[in-house]
């Protein structure tokens, strides 16, 4: 018996590969998006800390812009520095 394929439809998915499920500010899921935004993806990556601590890109600069005194980790409250 052979078999002919007439017609094929792929099916794709994606997701984050990040320490956690969760964003540790927004409580968001990352395979999803933070608040500001309405699409997950491109327009809203994720961005690691030199902490390994992973945000949502627009998470993480809200809360650093809130700090006034030194920009530290949510997390860990080291100093934050983005992971090159």
């Amino acid at each position: 018996m052979k078999v002919k394929i007439k017609q094929w439809n792929g099916v794709a998915s994606w997701l984050w590969v990040a320490n956690d499920e969760n964003c540790g500010i927004c409580r968001m899921p990352f395979n999803g998006c933070c608040p500001d935004c309405k699409v997950p993806g491109d327009d809203c990556p994720l961005v690691w800390g030199q902490c390994s601590h992973c945000f949502h890109m627009h998470c993480i600069l809200k809360w650093l812009n809130s700090q006034q005194v030194q920009q530290q980790c949510p997390m860990c409250r080291q100093e934050w520095k983005f992971k090159e």
